[in-house]
């Protein structure tokens, strides 16, 4: 797929592109998409875009080869990897952070050809590639990637997230019946009411979505068009530079103060001067996050996140688990530290030997602070000052924290990195804090993460590659062998008559068969007619734009989209026939 290696710890969510499950009309939406949002955008969106196209192997007559776009962006240091569908955040995020554009494979019905939800090729590739192409704007999404995947979420959140997964699975899904969809809004509504609590991860993909998504660049009466969600959706498209639509000045508290929902239009944009803002904006956001500002106040976003974060101690020991319990001082400082399930710990992002959650399996525990009666911090020592304070291997060894919280035990072992002392074991070790006993001699060996104070916390394990998940989520989804219907069949005829530029006398043939096999499908409709307005055929024109008079009669939500791919076909019929490459 690439050359870029990917990390073992998203291989899991990479899919495979197969390129025979595309059917005509697939082809055919890609190809009605594109070729309007080209026409619409090459004059309104950002310089890059119309060059971004071509540079990044995206051809506007057919679905592109991920492999083959993969090689395009190889020149801006990227690299394009397909996943199925929505994968989380904290993953997307880490695949741009390592220089992967990430692109769901799926492609949007015909049914939702004008805007769709559920992430599809059209909206990856055809959104969001383009614009890679500007060297200050891949900069962007590769710093958001990397901050990103740091973001600390909530419980609430990936419910949530589970939530609308689901619903845009089931909304593209051609064999979901209306009462599927009304159960999974139900389910989906329920869950984005209970998703109250403002997370990082909740201001990070609000950012997300109001620049990389959404975003308009320039100024306030002159705005151009960067965001994936508007140069893939043919209906937002198109309505976001009215006046409908308020534009505000880009910035980042307003952005992250501002929510959005994935399944409607939406109402504000936001513009950026240009690029550099962004970056300046989300390096500045970065400061406040908990990985950046650690302490109390982080290790409780961890806790009420609910799911694994990395916690480091300033000696560089670093705590990977769910921290389900914080133990406070007086002060309202956290003192203490447990978490549950399988614990990781590591160093330099790189797991201690015998420090996995194969020994950590069922949680871990461990103090934070400053111990009494040193004149400096524990970590700080050399081997030789602790073996002069007593702490030699085999020695009974006492230690009480500033905090109150008491150790006690026989110290098996001390582990340097980089001259810091970042970790002591002790086998018959009792831990307790006042009357409260927080680790018993029976319960096995007590490691002890050396460290005054907690400087970062993080989503995800410190070392991914050796972290043990208790529960894997699966993210391919089954993908049943495509049967081509009668109506493929026909919408391959035409594209093969179009690219071999035969006769007219077939097109008439195929209309009529049409009219048999589906009376009210519009888009091959569109196509005929373009052929005919080429060809000069004026009786077969005649008929189709009747035809299509009829068919946006009866489907008046098709209208528009019928409006638009006949103006465009007597704007361009030189283009029809052309195998175009941009």
């Amino acid at each position: 797929m690439s050359r870029k290696t990917i990390p073992s710890h998203l291989q899991a969510y990479v899919s495979k592109q197969d390129y025979d499950l595309y059917t005509p009309i697939n082809q055919a939406v890609w190809r009605y998409v594109m070729r309007q949002n080209y026409h619409f955008f090459r004059d309104l969106a950002h310089e890059s875009y119309q060059d971004g196209l071509e540079k990044s192997g995206i051809s506007l007559d057919r679905i592109p080869r991920v492999d083959e776009m993969s090689q395009c962006l190889e020149p801006f240091g990227l690299a394009a990897v397909t996943i199925d569908g929505l994968i989380p955040g904290v993953a997307f995020f880490d695949f741009q952070g390592h220089g992967f554009l990430p692109i769901a494979t799926e492609i949007r019905t015909l049914k939702h050809i004008g805007y769709t939800p559920a992430p599809d090729m059209l909206h990856e590739a055809g959104g969001h590639a383009p614009i890679l192409s500007e060297p200050k704007f891949a900069e962007y999404v590769r710093l958001f990637g990397q901050i990103g995947a740091k973001a600390i979420s909530s419980r609430e959140e990936h419910e949530l997230f589970l939530a609308t997964r689901k619903l845009t699975q089931i909304m593209e899904d051609p064999a979901s019946t209306p009462e599927m969809i009304t159960e999974v809004e139900r389910v989906h509504a329920e869950k984005m009411k209970a998703a109250t609590v403002r997370s990082e991860a909740t201001e990070i993909s609000r950012l997300y979505w109001w620049t990389v998504e959404y975003g308009l660049v320039g100024t306030l009466n002159d705005p151009k068009i960067y965001g994936a969600g508007l140069l893939s959706s043919i209906s937002e498209g198109q309505h976001c530079l009215s006046s409908d639509v308020e534009k505000i000045p880009f910035d980042v508290d307003v952005c992250m103060d501002t929510d959005f929902d994935v399944t409607k239009p939406q109402p504000q944009l936001f513009v950026c001067r240009d690029f550099d803002q962004l970056i300046e904006e989300i390096q500045v956001y970065s400061e406040r996050m908990a990985y950046r500002v650690g302490g109390t106040e982080s290790l409780e976003k961890a806790q009420r996140s609910g799911q694994v974060t990395t916690s480091v101690y300033n000696s560089g020991l670093q705590v990977s688990g769910v921290v389900t319990e914080l133990l406070y001082d007086e002060q309202g400082e956290a003192v203490y530290l447990r978490t549950e399930g399988g614990t990781q710990l590591s160093f330099e992002d790189e797991e201690l030997p015998n420090q996995g959650c194969a020994v950590h399996h069922h949680g871990f525990s461990a103090p934070i602070g400053r111990v009494e009666g040193l004149e400096k911090q524990l970590e700080e020592l050399s081997l030789v000052e602790c073996e002069e304070l007593g702490m030699q291997i085999g020695s009974q060894l006492s230690l009480r924290f500033v905090s109150g919280v008491e150790v006690e035990g026989t110290l098996t072992n001390m582990t340097f990195q980089r001259d810091r002392l970042i970790l002591l074991s002790f086998e018959d070790c009792k831990v307790t804090w006042g009357d409260r006993v927080l680790f018993e001699p029976e319960w096995g060996t007590f490691d002890m993460p050396v460290g005054e104070r907690i400087q970062s916390v993080y989503a995800g394990p410190a070392d991914h590659d050796h972290f043990v998940f208790e529960e894997q989520d699966v993210w391919t989804v089954h993908k049943p062998a495509v049967v081509w219907t009668d109506l493929d069949d026909l919408y391959q005829d035409v594209r093969d008559l179009r690219e071999e530029q035969r006769k007219t006398w077939e097109v008439t043939s195929i209309l009529a068969r049409l009219r048999q096999v589906d009376p009210d499908d519009w888009l091959l409709r569109v196509e005929i007619l373009e052929l005919a307005i080429a060809f000069e055929d004026k009786s077969l024109e005649r008929q189709v734009r009747a035809e299509l008079s009829e068919i946006a009669v009866r489907q008046v939500e098709s209208r528009s989209l019928i409006d638009n791919g006949i103006r465009l076909a007597e704007q361009e019929p030189h283009t029809i026939l052309v195998k175009q490459t941009t």
